[in-house]
């Protein structure tokens, strides 16, 4: 069949690495794309925002499925339209991707169910929100409650920065001036997950990333800015935790509310003393998790895609590679503030050709011949290998053989899993 892939950054060029390699894939589209995914197929333009231009673009091109990769297109319905015009789609409708695109659903829904999170309170007045505040003291979390990209979020160590998180909120700067308070939970965060078609549920391989830009996780938050796979943390007891206490009974809520979920579920938990607890949901694929994912992957992913479209989750599975996957992300200098963009990029040939490693594009662009940085997080270097010492080996290596000095990156990627792999958990 023919596939469209809506999306543009790192977790798109993996995505599309992956379904260019399916014997079920014809052709692939990407809308938009990067200089990477024009490599493997095709990169076109039809305005994501505008879902006639993107039905009527299926239709041309005959489309047998679309997968959208990044939240907003789901948070804004593009799954829904595309049900309406008889074209499958791998992603959640705009009722379910609510998971995503507000943070107070979530928790309204963990409190109905008695998923377990940190304890909040969900605010539309600012008054209210400073009151709750006061109460509740630091540490403390607060989060807008809307698509942020990732910026809606402040771990607030002391109440001063906790009213200067709630002024931002309520400004505007985030949209609708909404907010969730909650309860500062203590642990390692991990990344989950789980495929289902709105009734089975197909856990994937665990993977856990970096959000703070300095080495040893410290400095501002990012988007992320390495991980790597599997995540020692995330033991068979905790998978099996989080699935039955925290997942299932949200894939349950959901199709009890009668907008089943289809598509991917990526719960981002902390592992308290307590047991896993939800710290948010996310309604597609990881970024960068997806890269590390890919890379493990041993069957076809547009099988696993369609088995959710089509409702035949149970009948399918996923196996993995047994070697360790880790993605060093390359961001340009400034990130995760004002990014310098424009910057020449070479030596991407080289450092690909590199045994065990893949180079995803995230924020590039292809200027008279030569790619160039047009974002903070540029590259994805991922590498394979027998340990996480290999693996990261392999992508340090070919990070050194990528000129471009406007470019940083965290050199300590994995130091956990390293950690215990060596025997000497807890220790750096």
């Amino acid at each position: 069949m023919n596939i469209l892939l809506i999306g543009s950054g790192g977790r798109e060029h993996a995505l599309a690495w992956a379904i260019s390699a399916s014997p079920l894939c014809d052709r692939l589209f990407v809308a938009p794309g990067n200089p990477g995914t024009d490599q493997i197929a095709r990169n076109v333009a039809p305005g994501v925002s505008d879902h006639a231009a993107v039905i009527a673009f299926c239709r041309e091109e005959n489309i047998g499925l679309v997968v959208v990769g990044p939240e907003a297109p789901l948070v804004a319905g593009l799954a829904d339209d595309l049900a309406a015009a008889g074209i499958k789609c791998f992603g959640p409708r705009k009722f379910a991707a609510q998971l995503e695109g507000s943070k107070g659903f979530t928790k309204d829904i963990c409190a109905r169910y008695g998923i377990p999170t940190a304890a909040y309170g969900r605010f539309s007045d600012k008054a209210a929100a400073l009151a709750y505040l006061e109460q509740k003291g630091a540490p403390i979390v607060i989060k807008a409650d809307g698509l942020a990209s990732g910026k809606g979020v402040t771990v607030a160590m002391d109440t001063p920065t906790a009213r200067a998180a709630l002024d931002e909120i309520f400004s505007g700067r985030f949209g609708a001036g909404s907010c969730v308070i909650e309860e500062f939970l203590d642990g390692e965060e991990a990344s989950f997950f789980v495929l289902t078609d709105g009734h089975h549920a197909l856990p994937l391989a665990t993977a856990q990333d970096h959000k703070r830009v300095g080495e040893g996780d410290t400095g501002p938050n990012t988007g992320g800015i390495g991980a790597y796979s599997p995540a020692p943390c995330m033991t068979d007891a905790r998978c099996a935790e989080a699935l039955e206490k925290i997942v299932k009974p949200t894939i349950r809520a959901l199709a009890e509310m009668g907008t089943p979920y289809v598509g991917v579920l990526y719960a981002g938990l902390m592992l308290t003393r307590d047991g896993p607890k939800l710290i948010e949901y996310n309604c597609r694929f990881g970024d960068p998790e997806t890269q590390v994912l890919m890379l493990r992957l041993k069957d076809d992913l547009v099988t696993l895609l369609l088995a959710c479209c089509d409702g035949t989750l149970d009948k399918v599975t996923a196996r993995w590679f047994d070697d360790v996957a880790l993605t060093v992300v390359m961001c340009a200098r400034g990130y995760p503030g004002e990014p310098e963009k424009g910057t020449e990029i070479r030596g991407l040939e080289g450092a690909a050709a590199m045994q065990g490693v893949e180079i995803f594009h995230a924020g590039t662009a292809a200027r008279d011949g030569v790619i160039v940085a047009n974002g903070g997080r540029v590259l994805n270097v991922t590498a394979r290998g027998a340990s996480v010492a290999e693996a990261r080996a392999r992508a340090d290596a070919a990070v050194d053989r990528i000129d471009w000095p406007q470019g940083f990156c965290r050199r300590d990627i994995g130091w956990r899993a390293l950690a215990k792999e060596q025997g000497t958990a807890g220790k750096r």
